[in-house]
């Protein structure tokens, strides 16, 4: 069956549509993040606690910038809390000293990444065949680190529209970070996938909007859940085939 609206682009949610993270253990990833920026600012020569109190002042901040985001729906940048904690024990650091701290925490989180087989050529040639693509990503990481893992895994130049909740201000599924990526990549809502493994966030974000979702769910988990995607597919290396639908 052919579709009346021809499809020009696909935005992508980040972890566990785009990029796969499996199942790390947390609260141990939060850990090796804080040894390593602990490590750094020891480098600096700078003055810190124990690393007990170190990283459970880093735990609260998180907790509470969290469960604050919740309730306001609106996103922070780990940046500024990082930046907050440093200021609190005496430390003067220059932005590119704060960007690698940011790394640092992330770091090993990213560790864990994976992507598709064939990922990046797919992507490729849609880009080739005209297709705009980005990701709309709640996260508070920063942009710039983000887009530093982006570039380890051979993706960021595929993604020339990147919207991250840390920068705009507003989480999935908030109509206007939806708008913002639309803006930003020159395309109404009904000429746009979105493809994403939230019902949440994801699937009555992009329908509330008016574009295409697309679930991405392997296992089938979401199957009877009362929030319908338009599409379901179980790998990203589906999608050609409901561009198709729409555009042959």
């Amino acid at each position: 069956m052919t579709m009346a609206r021809r499809v020009k682009g696909i935005l992508f949610d980040f972890g566990d549509t785009l990029v796969d993270f499996g199942q790390p253990d947390v609260a141990s990833v939060f850990e090796a993040g804080a040894r390593l920026t602990y490590e750094y600012l020891q480098s600096l020569s700078k003055l810190l606690p124990s690393f007990v109190a170190y990283h459970r002042r880093q735990l609260r901040a998180l907790r509470w910038n969290y469960f604050k985001s919740k309730l306001t729906r609106r996103e922070f940048n780990s940046l500024d809390l990082l930046g907050r904690l440093a200021t609190r024990m005496g430390h003067q650091l220059t932005d590119d000293q704060m960007l690698e701290l940011a790394w640092l925490w992330y770091e090993p989180l990213s560790r864990s990444a994976s992507v598709e087989d064939g990922l990046r050529d797919m992507l490729r040639r849609l880009g080739e065949c005209g297709i705009k693509l980005g990701l709309v990503s709640n996260t508070f990481v920063p942009a710039a680190v983000l887009d530093r893992h982006l570039e380890q895994l051979g993706l960021l130049e595929l993604l020339p529209v990147r919207v991250y909740s840390c920068q705009v201000g507003y989480r999935k599924p908030h109509p206007d970070i939806f708008a913002i990526a639309l803006h930003r990549a020159g395309l109404e809502a009904s000429e746009a996938l979105f493809v994403g493994d939230s019902l949440r966030a994801d699937i009555f974000g992009a329908n509330r909007a008016g574009m295409i979702s697309v679930l991405k769910d392997p296992a089938g988990r979401h199957n009877h859940d009362p929030i319908r995607p338009r599409h379901r597919i179980q790998t990203l290396r589906e999608l050609p085939g409901i561009l198709a639908r729409y555009n042959d």
